[in-house]
């Protein structure tokens, strides 16, 4: 009963999704964990990512950002390096912080979020939701509304 009591009770560290007040994932991460967001350009119609990284104290910055085509406002170099990989402009290095990250994910854009290997689709019918991504440390007990949630997106959805 101990045990049961101090895992549940035990601080971890995690990123979290909100939506609005609203606790919508919670994943147990650990600083140097990345995650890519992926969405489909709303006027190229060409798929879009960005990679993030939780820093050591917890906050989150952009690393990388890949895309297909150059638009309007997409500048023509960011970060440390530039290249071009099967397709990809892929600028790397950017290293901005973005903490917290907010994120509209309209149903046309198709976002998604892909994390230790699982990817999510964020988006769903009607007003599109306004995410705000950050990480917070918290015990088991508090999360395990949005544990569950994840758990049960993940085992219905496609």
């Amino acid at each position: 009963m101990t045990a049961v009591l101090a895992v549940l009770l035990w601080p971890r560290f995690w990123l979290v999704v909100e939506e609005g007040e609203a606790l919508r994932y919670a994943f147990p991460a650990a600083s140097g964990s990345d995650f890519v967001l992926r969405w489909t350009h709303s006027v190229e119609k060409e798929d879009w990512e960005e990679r993030f990284r939780i820093q050591t104290d917890g906050n989150l910055m952009l690393v990388e950002t890949r895309f297909k085509t150059f638009g309007a406002g997409v500048p023509a170099a960011v970060g440390r390096e530039t290249r071009l990989e099967q397709g990809w402009v892929i600028m790397s290095g950017i290293d901005r912080p973005v903490d917290p990250l907010h994120v509209q994910a309209a149903e046309a854009e198709h976002y998604h979020l892909s994390f230790q290997g699982r990817t999510l689709d964020l988006t769903h019918p009607g007003v599109p939701p306004i995410l705000t991504f950050t990480t917070r440390e918290a015990p088991l007990l508090m999360m395990l509304p949005a544990r569950f949630g994840t758990w049960w997106r993940q085992w219905r959805s496609p």
